[in-house]
Formats: C-alpha cells, structure tokens, sequence
C-alpha cells in the first residue's frame, strides 16, 4: 500500500506546479532590494558641549529638580561649570567638565551657606554617560544631601 500512495503524492505535487493550461508557471521575480535606510541622527550626547548642555541638559535638569519641589531654582552654565543655586543662595552645587567634554572628566560640588570645600568626582565609574544618566546623578547627590523632599 505504501507504493501506491507514492505515485498520488507526486501526481499532486506535479499539479501545483503546473498551470491550469498543463504549462509550468513563471518563476515570481526576485523581491526588489529594499531603500537604503535613512542614516540616522547622532545621539543628542555626541553634538558639541556646550549645545548640549544649553540646548538638553540644562532644560531636563532644572525640570527634574522642579519636580523634586526645588522653587527659586538657577541654573548657570560658563567656563565649562553648571551652577545651581535655590534658597536664596543657601543651597548650592556646581558640576564642573574640565575637558569641554561629557565623557571626560566630571566633578561635582555642593555646600549649604558655606565656601565649597569638597571636590568629588561624579559618575566617574560609568562607561556610557547620557542626559538621563547626568540628571539623575545631580538629583541623586542633592538626594544624599537630603536637601530633596522629605528625605
């Protein structure tokens, strides 16, 4: 029995391919090749400092710290430092970039109504630094000051 159902599954095979003329079918086309992809933009991280922190990190940071309930907040930024100041000046903190440069070397700052006497570095361990990863290390020092919320 086995022998016979060979024959009918090759008579049905070859009907497939057939047309309904008897003639065998065409090959379809090759599928056209798609459009090259449009390059695509550089991360906001790699346009020149200081566009990006006047254009993105200055704007993401002081939204961040209204968030935090931060009011009378300023946020500087010249000779490479960020500056930021509430409270009437009481409260501080500065995040310095020696190098001009977001993946250089960074140091941060801070003091309550007194001269800064702390240098620390800030984010030194991370591989990849981006605008997420620069705000919340600011939100997460000033945190640690417990000068954020009801800390």
């Amino acid at each position: 029995m086995s022998e016979e159902t060979s024959p009918k599954t090759e008579d049905k095979t070859q009907e497939a391919v057939e047309s309904p003329k008897g003639k065998p079918e065409a090959k379809p086309e090759a599928k056209a090749k798609p459009a090259p992809k449009a390059p695509k933009p550089p991360a906001i991280e790699e346009k020149p400092f200081s566009e990006f922190v006047e254009q993105h990190y200055l704007p993401e940071l002081k939204k961040a710290l209204t968030a935090k309930k931060i009011e009378d907040l300023s946020l500087q930024f010249a000779n490479n430092q960020i500056s930021g100041q509430w409270q009437k000046g009481q409260r501080q903190f500065t995040i310095y970039f020696p190098q001009s440069d977001i993946t250089g070397q960074r140091a941060f700052t801070c003091s309550s109504g007194t001269s800064t006497s702390d240098i620390e570095p800030f984010l030194g361990d991370e591989r990849k630094i981006t605008l997420d990863l620069l705000v919340f290390g600011v939100v997460q020092r000033l945190n640690a000051q417990k000068w954020l919320g009801n800390n």
